[in-house]
């Protein structure tokens, strides 16, 4: 469950015995604790001081190591087998190896706090099951029915069925599609054999490793190590199913194997002289019990002057450093282009500038003081001038690996900054890792130009997450809708007519400008940007600017939202209307020529209409025969409707007293309106500044 980790165990010790034989003991580097089940001891320690008041519950043992649950008993955790045996106010740990959702919904029903161990890998595990089911697969199991962590997995779905050998493989027959996933803790071997079978059994298999890649390198390396040795130790609870199968296959291989749980079982009678001693550890395994059986086989080996001591060993053994070594040091000094560390070795380590951090406005000094103790990654004990060439990134690079992956299996959301762009997206450094962000998934609007993300932090969900491969990818666009959503539906929660608003002018048409309001956009129609006519919604706002809007009108329905963007008090009309009365003559300017009349402008954003029948004393079919756009003319004021907010105006009572009564009463037209035009008349002061005269949206 995790990458292997160096420890000081991590080594080939050649021990004296009985006079100057030698005694050679191999420990394997993935003995003891793995990712999830330090993960989960971490969890309950953190618990412990956070929660110290608390009572604290286990759903079942922490992890398979006696030794391990009893200590964390001392400490107050007390194991339960039934949720009702748990007080009120308490906090329930869920155990590494997870548990179904009927569990987790009693959980819920019974307001329970929860810390949930559950190892990432089984998490990605439940999700792959419950997922499959839903699609209508039937769900194969390979491993051990009774363990726990196989009847979490069962949980996920009722029907599934389980396969312990390639007996119980062979009855199984399944005429259509199926999910077949592997216990954590399955050995490679016994996989392939049953999968093999399972083939022939299934009509529409689909085959899912979900083995712990750990789990496989630790019985990779027990094999290796088994096939070189007399004798073979495999430390560990008997209940663990990780610990069995280490002692299955260290005793295929080494037939003189052994499991112990601690140094007390430890035989050494069994070691004989020029023995190659191998050592290997279960995953629930902690680092002391591994001591102290290596301390106690220590015991019998003397020279005839004095005892050998393993400690001193051990301490002599860290003053050997090996490239790739993950070891701890002391800050000496930094500068602005390296740090040196003092390693307890006869150089000291350097770690330059670029091995600090993958952001590269981050300085050395922001990063260390003096004094600090740091976590290096050895990369040359030797580079050319006596010193060892340390990396500080490399640290986070195995660590965010383990992030990831967690991350991965739970959904959860990643911070990281993006560092380049590539061929279809951009590469984003998550605690050193690089993930790919495809140009589709950086937002959730179309981007032209990817590089103005460069060096900017964006938050991520991991879509896809192969270890292996060292490929992951990431999606910057699913965080943005999914905050959008959780916005928008803010927005219909809260949004009134008649609110101010504070929005960014997202996107221009000819009839009017979109506005994002929070989550959702709005439209200012054309009419609504000013008072003045304007042909284009640019002239007066452009894309990116943050405008104050008012809420016009709501329709949830059909998801739309009208807004005002002119002010009330920028109106002319209120500032203009003043100065105007009754039977006045004007000056104006011809800005519309209509079939029914003429728009004058008074003065900008002030407009008046002339009715056909009064713009002059000679009859005409349209405006067009005596005016044209953009003449001045003068005009006389006949009518102010300040609720209406209407000019009503005449030319040809504003041209001078024909003297001849007969002739003019010849050359004018009838006064009177014809019912036919009186509509005409009625134009608000919508009409006068072009406000129905916009196309409209589609």
């Amino acid at each position: 469950m995790g990458c292997p980790r160096k420890s000081k165990l991590e080594m080939a010790l050649y021990l004296e015995v009985n006079g100057g034989l030698r005694l050679e003991i191999i420990v394997a580097k993935t003995s003891g604790f793995c990712f999830g089940v330090s993960r989960a001891i971490r969890m309950v320690e953190d618990s412990l001081e956070k929660d110290s008041k608390k009572k604290i519950y286990s759903l079942g043992p922490i992890i398979h190591n006696r030794q391990v649950v009893e200590d964390f008993k001392n400490k107050g955790v007390e194991i339960i087998e039934q949720l009702d045996q748990a007080q009120k106010n308490a906090i329930l740990i869920i155990r590494a190896h997870g548990i179904s959702p009927e569990v987790y919904e009693q959980i819920k029903e019974n307001n329970i706090e929860v810390v949930d161990t559950t190892c990432p890998f089984v998490s990605k595990i439940h999700s792959k099951v419950s997922e499959c089911s839903k699609s209508g697969y039937s769900i194969v199991i390979v491993g051990d029915r009774s363990h726990p962590e196989v009847v979490g997995i069962k949980g996920w779905d009722k029907d599934a069925v389980v396969v312990e050998n390639e007996d119980e493989a062979a009855g199984v027959n399944i005429s259509g599609k199926a999910c077949v996933v592997a216990q954590t803790t399955l050995s490679e071997q016994k996989w392939d054999k049953i999968c093999s079978v399972l083939k022939e059994r299934i009509a529409e298999p689909e085959f899912f490793n979900t083995i712990c890649s750990a789990t496989s390198d630790r019985q990779r390396e027990a094999r290796d190590i088994a096939g070189k040795v007399d004798v073979m130790f495999v430390i560990g609870d008997p209940n663990s199913s990780n610990t069995r199968k280490l002692l299955e296959i260290g005793s295929e291989y080494c037939p003189r194997t052994y499991l112990i749980e601690n140094a007390s079982q430890l035989d050494v009678n069994i070691l004989k002289e020029n023995d190659r001693v191998g050592v290997t550890a279960g995953a629930s395994t902690p680092d002391w019990i591994i001591e102290e059986v290596i301390g106690k086989m220590n015991q019998i080996n003397k020279t005839a002057d004095e005892e050998l001591n393993f400690e001193k060993m051990y301490e002599e053994s860290m003053r050997v450093l090996h490239d790739g070594d993950i070891v701890k040091g002391r800050v000496i000094r930094a500068s602005d282009k390296e740090v040196f560390v003092d390693l307890g070795y006869k150089a000291d380590g350097i770690i330059p500038q670029e091995e600090i951090s993958d952001n590269p406005d981050q300085r050395t000094g922001e990063v260390f003081k003096a004094g600090d103790e740091i976590e290096v990654y050895i990369m040359k004990v030797n580079d050319g001038e006596g010193n060892v060439l340390l990396s500080k990134k490399r640290i986070e690079y195995i660590k965010g690996w383990d992030r990831l992956a967690e991350a991965y299996s739970k959904g959860e959301l990643v911070e990281g900054f993006v560092s380049e762009v590539v061929n279809s997206g951009v590469i984003a450094l998550v605690s050193g890792v690089r993930v790919f962000i495809p140009a589709s998934q950086l937002s959730d609007r179309h981007v032209d130009d990817l590089s103005k993300f460069v060096k900017k932090p964006v938050t991520l969900k991991i879509l896809e997450f192969n270890r292996q491969k060292k490929k992951v990818i990431g999606s910057h666009k699913v965080v943005l809708q999914k905050e959008t959503e959780e916005a928008r539906k803010n927005l219909w929660e809260n949004i009134e007519v008649g609110q101010i608003l504070t929005g960014t002018v997202k996107r221009l048409t000819d009839f009017g400008a979109f506005v994002d309001i929070g989550g959702m956009d709005g439209l200012i129609h054309i009419s609504q940007l000013s008072w003045n006519r304007i042909k284009h919604p640019s002239e007066v706002v452009k894309e990116g600017q943050q405008v104050e809007v008012s809420i016009l009108d709501i329709n949830k329905e059909k998801g739309k939202i009208s807004l005002g963007y002119r002010k009330d008090i920028d109106n002319p009309w209120e500032s203009a209307i003043n100065r105007y009365e009754v039977g006045s003559i004007v000056k104006g300017k011809v800005v519309n020529l209509m079939p029914f009349g003429v728009f004058i402008e008074l003065e900008p954003g002030l407009t008046g209409l002339v009715h056909i029948s009064q713009v002059s004393r000679k009859r005409i079919n349209k405006p067009q025969e005596v005016l044209s756009l953009g003449q001045e003319v003068e005009a006389k004021i006949t009518e102010i409707d300040r609720e209406g907010k209407r000019i009503s105006l005449s030319i040809k009572e504003a041209l001078p007293v024909i003297e001849d009564e007969a002739q003019a009463k010849n050359e004018t037209q009838d006064e009177v309106i014809p019912d036919e035009h009186k509509e005409d008349m009625k134009v608000t002061l919508g009409d006068l500044i072009g406000e129905d005269t916009g196309a409209e949206e589609k």
